[in-house]
């Protein structure tokens, strides 16, 4: 009734040599997760330029150290951001991308980063209730 199939299926993998690199799944995280930070540290220059605040300073060091361990040893980019923006927003999304990553690296087990990531958050969601914290910097 049905006529058999002769030639392989182009939809699959099987039979091909493979002329591309594959990544494990660990790595694939690695690369999310130095995403995520990467994103987090740049809302937090952001917000280091609207607002001082020796905790912004430390988060920044502690999160380019952490980028740079995902990476293998190179430093994060940094832009110099201006100072112009709403904080209430800033914290908004950097609570966001620190979620985040904190999801990807409790996947990966990665106690720093999601220690960090956690850290973040709560510093971030009282930012975001707290009015003193949202003022410019003068």
């Amino acid at each position: 009734m049905y006529e058999p199939i002769r030639t392989k299926s182009v939809h699959t993998m099987a039979g091909t040599s493979c002329d591309f690199p594959h990544r494990s799944r660990e790595e694939e995280l690695d690369i999310q997760l130095a995403g995520h930070l990467a994103a987090l540290l740049a809302v937090t220059d952001e917000l280091r330029a609207l607002t001082s605040s020796a905790d912004l300073d430390t988060a920044a060091e502690r999160l380019a150290a952490q980028v740079a361990r995902l990476r293998g040893g190179r430093a994060p980019l940094r832009a110099a951001p201006a100072a112009a923006g709403d904080p209430a927003a800033l914290h908004r999304r950097a609570h966001t991308l620190a979620g985040r990553a904190l999801v990807v690296a409790a996947s990966r087990a990665d106690t720093a980063a999601a220690i960090l990531a956690a850290e973040r958050m709560d510093a971030h969601a009282v930012a975001e209730t707290d009015p003193k914290t949202l003022s410019p910097a003068r």
